[in-house]
Parts: C-alpha cells; sequence; structure tokens
C-alpha cells in the first residue's frame, strides 16, 4: 500500500490519556484494526498492504502501547469504548472492524453492541468462548509475569513492551479469562447480527501448553453453529503469534469478504 496524502497521523485525547492513531484517509469503506493486547499498530502492515487503497485504514496503539500515553485505566470497557473515541475522532459513522487476539475480544463486544455501526467484523485467533481460566492459570499468570519483571523496562524503549507494569499486564490477562468464559462470551457472540468472519492459527504459543491452544479454538463450534453470521473464513498453519506476519493474504480475504456484504448504496 502506498502512503497517500490524505494520510494523517496524530494523537486522539481521551480521558486521562491520548492514543496515537493513523487514518490513510480516502474514500474507501473504513477499516479500523483493533491490537493484540501488548502490541502495536505496526503489526498490521502486511494486511494493510495487500487490501490496499480501496480501504480506509485506521489503526491505532492501546493505552501505553506504543506511542500512546499511559493511563489510570487499562481495563477491557476502556478498550472498547476507545473504539468510539477513535472513530468521533476520525468521523467514521460505521467501520468494518478486524482485532486480533485481544482486539478480536473488543471487536466481538464491539460489534454486538453497536450493530448500526459496524459493517462487520473479522476477529483473528480471539474472541473463543472456553473457560480456559482457573486458579491454577491464574497463578500461573501471575508469575510468569512476575518473572518478566526484570527485563520489561528494558523492553519499553523498542516498543516491544507496554508502559504498563507486570502486575497491570497479568491483571489485563486474567481479565480476558473471565471475559473469555463461555457463560459470558457466549452471549456475545450470539448477539452479533453483522457479518462475522473469523480467522483461528494452529499451533501453540507463548505461554501455552500442548494442545491448550486447539481446545480453547474449539470452544467457536457452538457460537457458529448457533449464529449464522459467524462463519470460519480460514483456519491457517500459523500460530497466534505469526498469524499477522505469515496468513496476512488470509486476514485481508476475511475482510473483503465482510466487505462485499456491504450494499452498493449504503
Amino acid at each position: 500500500m502506498t502512503k497517500n496524502s490524505a494520510t494523517w497521523s496524530g494523537m486522539v485525547e481521551i480521558d486521562d490519556t491520548a492514543l496515537a492513531v493513523t487514518d490513510t484517509g480516502g474514500t474507501g469503506i473504513p477499516v479500523v484494526y483493533l491490537n493484540g493486547q501488548f502490541a502495536t499498530q505496526g503489526y498490521w502492515r502486511r494486511v494493510l498492504a495487500e487490501l490496499g487503497d480501496g480501504f480506509r485504514h485506521i489503526t491505532f496503539d492501546e493505552r501505553a502501547r506504543g506511542k500512546s500515553k499511559r493511563s489510570a485505566d487499562y481495563s477491557f470497557e476502556v478498550a472498547v469504548r476507545d473504539v468510539d473515541a477513535v472513530l468521533a475522532a476520525r468521523g467514521v459513522d460505521r467501520a468494518i472492524l478486524v482485532g486480533w487476539s485481544y482486539g478480536a475480544l473488543v471487536g466481538a463486544h464491539w460489534a454486538a453492541r453497536n450493530p448500526e455501526r459496524t459493517i462487520g467484523a473479522v476477529l483473528v485467533d480471539g474472541a473463543f468462548p472456553y473457560d480456559w481460566l482457573d486458579d491454577a492459570m491464574e497463578q500461573r499468570i501471575r508469575k510468569m509475569f512476575k518473572r518478566m519483571s526484570w527485563f520489561l523496562p528494558l523492553l519499553r524503549p523498542t516498543g516491544l513492551a507496554p508502559r504498563m507494569t507486570a502486575e497491570q499486564q497479568a491483571e489485563s490477562n486474567i481479565e480476558v479469562g473471565v471475559l473469555s468464559r463461555e457463560r459470558a462470551l457466549g452471549p456475545v457472540l450470539d448477539t452479533i447480527t453483522v457479518p462475522t468472519r473469523f480467522v483461528v492459527a494452529s499451533g501453540t504459543s507463548l505461554g501455552s501448553r500442548g494442545d491448550e491452544q486447539e481446545q480453547i479454538r474449539a470452544g467457536l463450534d457452538a457460537a457458529v453453529a448457533r449464529n449464522p453470521h459467524i462463519e470460519v473464513s480460514a483456519k491457517v498453519t500459523s500460530n497466534h503469534g505469526a498469524i499477522l506476519r505469515k496468513d496476512f493474504a488470509a486476514v485481508a480475504g476475511a475482510v473483503r469478504e465482510v466487505a462485499a456484504r456491504e450494499p452498493a448504496d449504503r
């Protein structure tokens, strides 16, 4: 994708923070990209290039990630609310949501709550309803981030780690586990009424053991069976962490599937 003269980059202020936003502009269907939990907007560059200038691409860094500022609140609810702030700041009424991992969970909630503003959603290896969080897993998460706490500050200047404490990152992971439980996420997916496509990875990634992630992904089957608006667009060979790098074409294909459902006269 070539960078056009309409591209805007800047900060969008909300609450006690400011989010770094990039908007390619143009007249194409707006697509807003929702990052992985501690990722940045740069992760989407291959997807954007694959889709090209026919879409209006809006990317942003979540609170304390990338170039965005710190905040006193890193809860999931503010992550959902920040989508509203970004779209309002860029004057966008309706958009396709594309979320990876944590961003998929954000996208599922936003689409369910705002059907009139959602053209469709592409959820990339995330938003799987499955009860993976128990007391043992919670302790595992806390221990993992505690072990990582000494070198996280070294990674922050490179953009590879958020400007959050290890404890804040652990709490965010645990919150995802609570929100991903079938009794919590299943009803959210059931209420989605816009075209929604999942792109599902294969294999394991950081922090997982054995076939844990495949078991989690299998939790999607019942939601797909219940809701005709939800389909699996592709299951790809890359793992969770590599999917945007290696299988960007599948993600772009799912975006095109959703865009094709939008009436031409809207």
